[in-house]
């Protein structure tokens, strides 16, 4: 599956715009709670540890732009776009959401 953040792809033509997908992923309380924590405690360094669950959530969302896409027939997502939300009571969750345009291209 090609993936680009570009609505188009250099060499590729776009046949067929088969839909928008959206692929999302929360983290639980207890991450985001020690996320925050951990950036007022750190200066000038960096949380791998929380970097690292952020890209396991990215991840996932990504497998999940890839599954709609696929069971719409296409085999490229265009235009993609990523965010990050805190969500819930007080702010206790956190979601990554990516979505795009499921293309199919030749």
């Amino acid at each position: 599956m090609i993936r680009s953040t570009t609505p188009t792809l250099e060499g590729r033509e776009i046949v067929e715009y088969c839909g928008i997908v959206v692929g999302e992923a929360i983290l639980g309380a207890n991450i985001v709670k020690d996320i925050f924590g951990a950036i007022r405690d750190i200066v000038g360094g960096r949380a791998g540890a929380y970097e690292e669950e952020l890209g396991r959530a990215r991840d996932i969302a990504f497998q999940e732009i890839e599954q709609e896409a696929r069971a719409l027939g296409a085999n490229a997502v265009v235009g993609i776009d990523i965010d990050y939300e805190v969500v819930g009571s007080g702010g206790a969750m956190m979601m990554v959401s990516v979505s795009g345009t499921a293309v199919k291209v030749r």
